[in-house]
């Protein structure tokens, strides 16, 4: 009887693997592949019974945020004082939000407004952060100035060109990507216009003002697979044309109160087929579609709060779980300047959510590495840890390092003289 039962499990175990599913959950399967594709480790040397601390001090994945152009414009300078404490203490990436949209920089025709593009690159300099530029063009046709509907197509055209090299001249090596052209899939005005070859003259435009220029495409209702397959085809299409794309953006803020946690696997593992980069690029919860957006409820229950907490936890485990995912940024963090407010970290006088205690548990504990090992006598000491950034501790010499995906392992010898 027992053979019997073994001899049907191993037949089942058989179906599964060969068929590619895990008997695991899904949440343990994920948790295997975060140590997977998110850890590597440290080796250090150095001499028997000395005490190694190892403290994490940054992340390599991207766990970043938009940047409102309040923060060097119109907020109080309380609330700019806050906003930048708080974006320090949680993020280590970053967006603008609006600043460089062409609408909004250039309302009328020759009059650009660089100033807060200007600002916030400054300060996310300062604070060696890297930022995302959302975008150089969006051809939603609600979003295409009037003075530019009334070119002709040889006017329009030329008028791209020059967008395209003022933007990737003036700000060359400066903004870690940018959205090339905005939510295609939805509404393209200047493909209507000018053809299917623009979004290839868009980029070599770009390339021109700064060839490192890295260039995302950026689209909506991808993670929740109603526009996969539209997304899919248009990214195929792109490249039979040759376009140099750089990197894969997909919006995560049109689901609901929840979301559909195997639509964001499926879609996710759809779109690493072409082999680059993805970036969530604009995520809240809740959601776009959910009842606080259509109604603008701006407060929640804690009960309610814990629950979109749980549910901010397990979109970010699934996207740290996949090896093709690099980063994923909220599209606001404070109620104050956010346009889903209940989806904030903070409320609009600062008081800390139930989603940033989550948020908070989630990166800087759960997925945070620190550690005082003693050194055997082999004279060595090897940790398993998160890629990023480190400080690595012996006495009174401090070393710091990096731990890259790309590499896996870092060395490092005490027993040396540093250099």
């Amino acid at each position: 009887m027992i053979g019997r039962k073994l001899h049907v499990f191993l037949l089942l175990l058989f179906f599964h693997c060969f068929n590619g599913i895990s008997l695991f959950g899904q949440g343990e399967e994920e948790e295997i592949q975060i140590k997977k594709h998110r850890k590597g480790t440290i080796r250090v040397f150095a001499r028997p019974g000395e005490e190694v601390h190892i403290r994490q001090l940054s992340h390599e994945f991207w766990f970043g945020a938009a940047l409102s152009n309040g923060f060097v414009g119109s907020m109080s300078e309380a609330d700019k004082t806050q906003y930048a404490e708080k974006f320090l203490e949680n993020f280590n990436a970053a967006v603008t939000e609006n600043a460089l949209k062409w609408h909004s920089m250039e309302r009328e025709k020759g009059v650009v407004d660089y100033s807060v593009v200007d600002a916030l690159l400054a300060w996310t300099e300062q604070h060696r952060i890297p930022l995302r530029g959302h975008n150089i063009f969006w051809g939603i046709p609600k979003f295409v100035q009037e003075w530019l509907t009334a070119l002709d197509n040889e006017s329009l055209e030329q008028t791209l060109r020059v967008r395209a090299l003022d933007v990737t001249t003036r700000y060359r090596g400066r903004f870690a990507g940018y959205d090339l052209n905005n939510e295609m899939v939805h509404g393209n005005y200047y493909e209507d216009r000018l053809g299917p070859e623009i979004t290839k003259k868009m980029v070599e435009w770009s390339h021109q003002g700064d060839p490192d220029a890295q260039l995302f495409l950026n689209d909506y209702d991808i993670l929740t697979g109603n526009r996969l397959d539209d997304y899919l085809k248009q990214i195929r299409g792109l490249i039979a044309q040759g376009v140099r794309i750089a990197g894969i953006g997909v919006q995560g803020h049109l689901h609901e109160e929840s979301f559909d946690r195997n639509e964001l696997r499926r879609a996710l593992d759809s779109l690493s087929v072409f082999g680059l980069p993805i970036l969530v690029t604009e995520f809240n919860m809740p959601g776009q579609r959910s009842k606080y957006h259509r109604e603008d409820i701006r407060e929640m229950t804690l009960e309610a709060e814990r629950f979109t907490a749980a549910e901010l936890v397990d979109y970010y485990r699934i996207c740290f779980a996949h090896p093709s995912v690099e980063g994923i940024l909220m599209w606001g963090f404070w109620a104050g300047a956010n346009w889903i407010p209940v989806s904030s970290l903070y409320r609009k006088d600062w008081s800390p959510t139930a989603l940033a205690e989550a948020y908070q548990d989630l990166i800087f504990k759960e997925w945070w590495t620190e550690g005082r090992v003693k050194v055997s006598q082999n004279g060595l000491v090897s940790l398993s840890a998160f890629y990023g950034t480190y400080e690595v501790i012996v006495g009174e010499e401090v070393r710091k390092i990096s731990l890259e995906r790309g590499r896996g392992t870092t060395i490092v010898d005490f027993l040396k003289k540093s250099e």
